[in-house]
């Protein structure tokens, strides 16, 4: 069931969405060669204890998960997707970062994603990221009134095949709000004009993500929630949480 929210719930949304704008901002800053994931992952809890704010992936734990996810932030390097476990490992000269992030505050949720590099960036890195933020300037684009879901997929997905880019099969977006997940689900491809019809109220989370390879396929770590390449190219994720308004998208998770 799509929950639509008012102009004030919407204002509250955006309080959170601040949060998890500044804990993704602080994380970037901290991010250099020889910082670890697990320090990161420090960083951006900060963020959420300075704000009265609570993580909603920590102990988060869906179906497919073996365990609860054991941290506030995700953190991918190079290959992986998504979901990476933040570790000890110290990120390297010119590894790609993902960062996934949200926070709850007053009893909503805002989640929000960004890459970037570490050191001196790669260009073919660099055009993936920017594919990637891309999709999903083309995705925030197509969340207007009487569109429908599928419009924000195919504005998504053609963005990332026509750079020639992987689209991880069966990954996407959602509806947020009081939870984390709620419905609808906003794939990163698909064809226009199908699925639910967008209305003012509605907040989503867009969030494509690209597989520098081509493939679309991808495997899980033994740890359960980690998310990689099959061919050992890199990937890059950007997500916002979007409301979608009379006036247009509204970003709820820009700084």
């Amino acid at each position: 069931m799509v929950i639509l929210k008012t102009d004030r719930e919407i204002d509250e949304m955006r309080a959170a969405g601040r949060v998890v704008a500044r804990a993704l901002a602080a994380v970037r800053e901290a991010a250099d060669v020889g910082v670890s994931p697990l320090d990161l992952d420090k960083v951006a809890h900060e963020v959420l204890r300075e704000a009265g704010a609570t993580s909603p992936f920590l102990g988060y734990r869906p179906q497919f998960a073996p365990v609860p996810f054991p941290a506030v932030l995700c953190l991918s390097v190079n290959d992986a997707i998504v979901h990476g476990i933040p570790g000890e490992d110290r990120l390297r000269d010119g590894d790609l970062v993902s960062a996934d992030f949200g926070a709850l505050l007053g009893g909503w949720a805002g989640d929000a994603a960004v890459s970037f590099t570490v050191g001196r960036a790669r260009p073919e890195d660099v055009r993936l990221i920017e594919t990637s933020e891309a999709a999903l300037a083309a995705g925030i684009a197509a969340a207007v009134p009487g569109n429908r879901i599928g419009d924000i997929a195919h504005a998504i997905g053609t963005t990332c095949r026509a750079a020639g880019y992987g689209v991880p099969d069966g990954f996407g977006g959602h509806g947020i709000g009081r939870a984390m997940h709620e419905d609808p689900g906003v794939p990163n491809e698909g064809p226009p004009g199908r699925g639910t019809k967008l209305r003012p109220g509605m907040v989503l989370a867009i969030e494509p993500m690209v597989i520098a390879g081509g493939t679309d396929d991808y495997t899980c770590d033994r740890d359960g929630w980690t998310l990689r390449t099959v061919d050992g190219s890199r990937a890059a994720h950007s997500e916002h949480t979007v409301a979608i308004t009379a006036d247009g998208p509204r970003i709820l998770t820009a700084l």
